[in-house]
């Protein structure tokens, strides 16, 4: 029992090595053939050989003898399944053989992209790259582009040799930065090198919208100063999609007659600031937002206001001085009111 056992191992191992060494050699090493093309290869023997043959559903060539390489030729490939093997028999009458691999692929009927392209801040979407008639799926790549940016690329473990159709989803969380941002997939078949494989089909692309409540430009609370001489501008500016609509509450209900005041623009006009908060409020239909902006005297104004003062009340104090001095007793103005003459009374009695 124990003999039969080494000699069937002897004997396997035996046929291993021969068919290991096995002297064909297959050109090219392996095929990638577009369906409905032609096929053609060449088996050599590269060492001494009785004959080589193919053997083959299609094209299939018995052996042939006293020949160092054989031709392998189908005019046209119309299955998706061939796999051609060359064989040879040996001068001992041993035979071995080699399968050449064989691709057989079709490009997309088309590529094209479903899903929704105007979508909300912050909410989830997802969008499909669908790619029709495509063979072999196990070699299909898709890669999703926004912009210059590829953004996902995604492959498929589908053994299935015939044509089929594939998606790939891409999921996204939508944000305004994204808003015009144009989005496409394309499809690629890896068969062989890149030189190699057939022409890249892209999808139509397409623009995508994000809405978006209003956002201050600016901080949403400010403190300007007010100059007494010089028109003031409030800035109320905002983004959002759908553009912003404004409206203005100032504190002072006297302005909202003021003819350089538009009270439902992005930025107020001032001709005569007053000091106090003014309000305002942007929105669209996504919501709205307010903003505060605090009026303030400019402190140089103030400085320049309490210098006036002082000025006007020294005048004030040295015109009541004068009036001691050079007002008459019958309420004339005379500055001889102070003059007097030795020995001579005055209104103030003898000197």
């Amino acid at each position: 029992m124990t003999l039969l056992f080494v000699l069937s191992s002897l004997i396997t191992c035996t046929v291993s090595l021969v068919h290991a060494s096995c002297p064909i050699k297959l050109s090219p090493s392996r095929v990638v053939v577009r369906f409905g093309d032609r096929l053609m290869a060449t088996c050599t023997s590269t060492s001494e050989v009785d004959g080589i043959g193919w053997e083959s559903v299609y094209g299939g060539i018995g052996l042939k003898i006293g020949i160092s390489n054989l031709p392998f030729n189908i005019s046209v490939v119309n299955d998706w399944v061939i796999k051609p093997v060359c064989y040879v028999s040996l001068p001992d009458g041993e035979q071995c053989e080699e399968t050449l691999p064989v691709t057989v692929y079709k490009t997309p009927d088309s590529v094209f992209m479903s899903g929704t392209w105007s979508v909300k801040e912050g909410r989830q979407y997802s969008m499909w790259c669908n790619v029709a008639g495509v063979a072999p799926a196990k070699s299909l790549s898709v890669q999703w582009h926004k912009g210059n940016q590829i953004i996902h690329t995604e492959t498929f473990n589908d053994a299935r040799p015939f044509p089929v159709i594939k998606s790939s989803v891409f999921s996204f969380t939508a944000d305004r930065e994204d808003n015009g941002a144009l989005y496409w997939c394309e499809a690629e078949l890896n068969l062989s090198s890149p030189e190699q494989n057939p022409p890249i089909m892209q999808s139509k692309s397409h623009s995508m919208t994000v809405l978006y409540p209003p956002t201050f430009a600016k901080p949403e609370h400010e403190t300007v100063e007010a100059q007494a001489d010089k028109t003031l501008a409030l800035d109320c500016s905002a983004t959002g999609n759908p553009l912003p609509v404004y409206s203005w509450k100032i504190p002072h209900p006297a302005q909202e007659t003021n003819k350089d005041s538009n009270l439902n623009g992005s930025s107020l006009s001032l001709a005569f600031p007053l000091p106090g908060i003014y309000t305002c409020t942007a929105s669209n239909s996504l919501g709205s937002t307010a903003k505060n902006v605090t009026v303030i005297e400019a402190t140089g104004d103030r400085t320049t206001f309490a210098v006036l003062i002082g000025v006007f009340v020294t005048l004030g104090v040295l015109l009541l001085v004068a009036g001691l001095f050079f007002v008459t007793a019958n309420g004339t103005f005379s500055f001889n009111k102070l003059s007097y003459t030795r020995g001579q009374p005055t209104a103030m009695g003898p000197v």
